[in-house]
């Protein structure tokens, strides 16, 4: 990768993530490729995973593992079991993360992801309902424990396997390229999923649902083997100091201002995702009578633009800093949040589309694409593992979890999507002052192990 986005006044030198000796980290001019390449395909398979179960939730898991439920309690029940993984996702980001910044990136990496593929392969063998009774739940709700398990602990690798073989003037593009597995995951489980939907309706509920997560284990084997071939990150290899214990503890007791901001600044990312996909593909199928295929396909042109603008996104980070990128984003789903269901209600193909590309590939986009880069940034390396899951995953535990049934309960007592509007921009306000408050970090050194205030 050419440093296109390199500030000329930044000198070169030991303390700087770019730099590593040759012996610790391998040929340093392929390093940086190989890990971007390993951190995207993690992010792919993690996001593949998240997405299609989700999608899964609101279009077929209440038919094939709740059906004796009414249709709201059915699809309230679905949501429960994708809100359930969430339980476990803290869990793995303190386990991976423990470990991670005891022993290295690259175990807990090789581990996660086999933990991932492996859940959302065995989710595609699973009886139904009408085969074993109320065992088929119970089965799936534990597979999807053991898949928030793994997911927990890969955000954090995933991303500080891309950023801490970054040169400093680039950590902004090279996380923004691991995001990029997110829109990816996205658009392919999407897009698969709704090729499987064209199949006839008993085909479908039949068989057609369980190859997008039998795909799953195709993925697996890819992503597991550009890991394996990926020495331990520079930033890491070249820290010196002390390594914790107890990397929670010294966490907690070393950053507990930066970890609640960062949780915080994360919300509307995960509220806003879940509000407008989750949620919002049951909502505008059931109430507002469109058709679950633009639904889809709109989420798949968004994905798409989403690819190509999170790199951008990065890059500008680079230059202009992290917080005004991130504002930007929260702002942008503020507004498109109260006027996302009104501009669906028009039924019309190009602004369902168009509302669908600006809130996901614009508004989350612009949050999305530099968060492992700013959570980065916000802790010391011996604790950055632990500190980068934790923050991301209590996020996804208190606004992505309980998005859908807080707001499938909202809109049904109500009547309204409105009750949905006012919550998302309440966390919006939330997020844009945990960001306003954590200032800028774009210049500050991954090696350094000094809190920070």
């Amino acid at each position: 990768m050419s440093s296109t986005t390199g500030r000329p006044d930044e000198p070169p030198g030991p303390s700087t993530t770019g730099s590593a000796s040759p012996s610790s980290t391998g040929d340093p001019a392929v390093t940086p490729r190989r890990a971007v390449a390993a951190a995207f395909s993690g992010a792919f398979l993690e996001w593949y995973d998240f997405y299609l179960f989700g999608t899964a939730s609101a279009l077929v898991f209440a038919r094939l593992f709740f059906p004796e439920s009414s249709p709201t309690a059915g699809t309230i029940a679905a949501f429960g079991t994708f809100a359930a993984g969430f339980v476990t996702r803290p869990l793995g980001a303190v386990l991976f993360g423990h470990f991670g910044d005891r022993l290295g990136r690259k175990p807990m990496l090789m581990i996660t992801i086999l933990v991932m593929g492996l859940g959302t392969f065995l989710i595609g063998v699973l009886p139904t309902y009408d085969s074993v009774g109320v065992w088929a739940a119970v089965l799936l709700i534990a597979l999807r424990l053991v898949q928030g398990l793994g997911i927990g602990g890969e955000f954090g690798g995933g991303a500080l396997v891309a950023l801490e073989n970054a040169p400093a003037h680039r950590r902004g593009v090279m996380g923004s390229i691991h995001q990029m597995g997110t829109p990816v995951g996205l658009l392919a489980s999407t897009g698969i999923f709704a090729l499987v939907e064209t199949l006839p309706e008993d085909a479908f509920l039949s068989w057609g649902w369980r190859i997008p997560f039998l795909l799953g284990g195709a993925f697996l084997v890819v992503a597991f083997y550009v890991r394996a071939h990926l020495p331990e990150t520079r930033t890491f290899s070249e820290e010196s100091s002390e390594r914790r214990r107890f990397p929670l503890a010294a966490l907690v007791k070393e950053h507990p201002r930066q970890i609640l901001l960062a949780i915080g600044a994360r919300m509307t990312d995960a509220v806003t995702f879940n509000v407008i996909n989750v949620f919002g593909i049951a909502y505008a199928t059931s109430a507002l009578g469109l058709p679950e295929q633009l639904m889809l396909t709109g989420f798949v042109i968004a994905s798409a633009v989403e690819v190509v603008l999170l790199p951008v996104i990065g890059r500008v980070s680079d230059r202009i800093g992290r917080r005004p990128v991130y504002l930007f984003g929260i702002a942008v789903c503020a507004v498109m949040g109260a006027a996302y269901f009104p501009l669906l209600s028009t039924a019309s193909t190009v602004v369902v589309w168009l509302t669908i590309v600006v809130t996901l590939a614009v508004g989350t986009g612009c949050m999305f694409g530099i968060q492992g880069t700013l959570f980065s940034e916000l802790f010391g390396t011996r604790m950055r593992y632990t500190g980068l899951g934790v923050a991301y995953q209590v996020s996804a535990l208190l606004g992505g979890a309980p998005t859908p049934i807080i707001a499938t309960a909202l809109s049904a007592a109500v009547g309204s999507y409105w009750p949905v509007v006012v919550y998302l921009v309440v966390v919006c306000v939330i997020s844009f002052a945990c960001v306003v408050a954590a200032g800028e970090t774009r210049d500050r050194d991954l090696v350094e192990e000094r809190a920070r205030a």
